[in-house]
Formats: structure tokens, C-alpha cells, sequence
């Protein structure tokens, strides 16, 4: 080798360490700026965030927009927290001051409905009880909703038999199939699960009426439990009308109902309501159906805490 290849080979194993020490170094920049990011995100996500960096750094401009965007949410949540405190307190007013007269309206069309009437006045007085007791429902499950979402009302999940939840839901719903002509089973199960009897026994309910709503006379109705590691699986399956596959992530939403069951009784509750409830045991709730198959509604309860 002559001197011309030894410098040769020492500016490339130069021009190899410089190029090393480069890397290295973004990448340990890299690194300490994603630190950086992080902590900023966590700082956020705890609610302690605080500028301290007054430079003329990406960094110091990112806290800045950072800080901005938090104070707008706090700000945001603040507002969004006192209207949905306004409205549930007017839930709560309205349903104080309607109470009274629903209930005379369902008195006095009881009363009629007791006595001979002509046939045309019979059917208004039908129609007339029919709609004070939708009424009644939706106000009663708006004051539930509002209570359920400020903390008024807390579900209280414990160790519970789930056959006990499914014979009251049979029972409860029993005389509304028998009218129709459906057929409720409800399978014997040995299985504890945790959640809180009252409120579940109401989701379930709701899930079992739009069951007994949807299904045509003759039809049928089932309740049956399985389990799982960590949780107990409630299926309710009709073999009624069906969902069609569109309105699957529709049909929980508060007030939705489906075109094609705006001639029956409903106010499109019951099924928010219902996950409202599970959620809040910590469970969920699944749907599988199909248009003109009927459905299976799945609530889905932890086992154990």
C-alpha cells in the first residue's frame, strides 16, 4: 500500500465514525424528545400538565399548543357538565310536575274502560290509556337515565344466581307473551355472576319486551345462560322480525327506532337504558340478527370482580 491508499482508508473509516456518531446522536435526540412527549401526555392524562419550557424549540411551541388545546377541553367539559346538569334537572322537574297527571289520565281511562261505551268511544278510551302509559314509561325511564348518569342512582354489583335474574324476567314479561300468543322458556341455570339484581333484572326486561314487541303471535322466546372464564353470557333470542345488519350499531342509541317498526309501540329507550346498566357492572352487550330470522341479544356480566 502507498501513502495515497492509507489516507484513503483513513478518510473513509473517518467519514464511517463521524457517520455513526451521527446517527447516534438523532437518535438519542429522537429519543429524549419522545420522553419528552410522553411525559408531557401523562402530565396531561393526570391533569398536572405545565409549561417549562420558554424557548424557541419545537418542544416549547408543541407545550404551548398543548396547553391551549387542555384549557379549551376543561373549559368544554365544564360547559358540556352544567347543560347536562340543567337538563337533568328539568328531566327531573317535568317528570315531578307530570306525574300527578298521568296518573289521573290512567285512573279516569280505567274508569271508563269499565263502564258500557259506545264502540267508537271505547276505542278512544283504549288509545287514550295506551298512549298516558307510553308516556309514563318514557318519563319514568328519563328520570332513571338522568339519575343513572349524575351518580344519583349507583348500580351496587355483588354475587348474585342468575337463575334467580332469568325467573324474574320470565315472570315479569309472561303476561304480555301470553296476550300474544308467544312462548317464553327460560332454562335452569346453576350460575353466580356479579351485578345488581334490580338493575339488570330491568336491562334484561327491556331486551325481553322488544322480544315480545317484534315477535309475531305463536312465536317464541328464550332465556338461557353460559359461561365463560370472565363472564356469564345471557342470551335473549326471538324468532321475531329481525334487524337488519345496517342497524346493528344503530339500535342502542338513545331514541333510535328502525323505520320499518314505526307502527309499533315503542319510544326507543329501552335498549340504551339497557346498556347503560350493563356498562356500568362493567359488562356489555352484543346483538346478532338478521332481517326476517329474528334476533339474539347477548349480555355479557363479569363472573367475579
Amino acid at each position: 500500500m502507498n501513502t495515497f491508499d492509507y489516507i484513503c482508508i483513513s478518510v473513509a473509516a473517518l467519514v464511517v465514525c463521524v457517520a455513526v456518531i451521527t446517527v447516534w446522536l438523532n437518535h438519542k435526540r429522537t429519543r429524549r424528545t419522545l420522553d419528552t412527549l410522553s411525559e408531557m401526555l401523562d402530565a396531561a392524562i393526570d391533569g398536572s400538565f405545565s409549561e417549562t419550557l420558554f424557548d424557541e424549540s419545537q418542544l416549547s411551541a408543541v407545550e404551548t399548543k398543548l396547553a391551549r388545546y387542555l384549557s379549551a377541553c376543561s373549559v368544554s367539559s365544564k360547559n358540556l357538565l352544567a347543560e347536562r346538569n340543567k337538563i337533568n334537572e328539568l328531566v327531573a322537574d317535568i317528570s315531578h310536575q307530570t306525574k300527578t297527571p298521568i296518573s289521573n289520565i290512567l285512573l279516569y281511562s280505567q274508569l271508563l274502560n269499565e263502564r258500557e261505551l259506545p264502540e267508537d268511544c271505547a276505542i278512544c278510551v283504549g288509545e287514550l290509556s295506551a298512549q298516558a302509559e307510553k308516556l309514563s314509561f318514557l318519563i319514568s325511564s328519563l328520570v332513571k337515565l338522568s339519575r343513572l348518569e349524575t351518580g344519583i342512582i349507583t348500580v351496587m354489583p355483588k354475587q348474585e344466581m342468575v337463575r334467580t335474574l332469568l325467573n324474574e324476567v320470565y315472570r315479569q314479561i309472561l303476561p304480555k307473551a301470553e296476550v300474544k300468543g308467544i312462548t317464553v322458556n327460560a332454562e335452569e341455570t346453576s350460575i353466580l355472576a356479579l351485578f345488581d339484581m334490580k338493575w339488570t333484572v330491568e336491562a334484561v326486561y327491556n331486551i325481553a319486551d322488544n322480544a315480545v314487541k317484534y315477535t309475531a303471535p305463536g312465536g317464541s322466546i328464550s332465556l338461557k345462560a353460559t359461561a365463560y372464564e370472565l363472564f356469564c353470557r345471557i342470551d335473549v333470542t326471538d324468532n321475531g322480525i329481525g334487524i337488519a345488519e345496517e342497524e346493528h350499531s344503530k339500535i342502542f342509541a338513545r331514541f333510535y327506532r328502525s323505520a320499518s317498526v314505526c307502527g309499533q309501540d315503542g319510544v326507543g329507550i329501552g335498549l340504551y337504558l339497557a346498556r347503560e346498566i350493563v356498562s356500568a357492572e362493567g359488562g356489555y352487550i352484543k346483538v346478532a340478527s338478521k332481517l326476517g330470522k329474528g334476533s339474539t341479544f347477548s349480555v355479557f356480566l363479569p363472573m367475579r370482580t
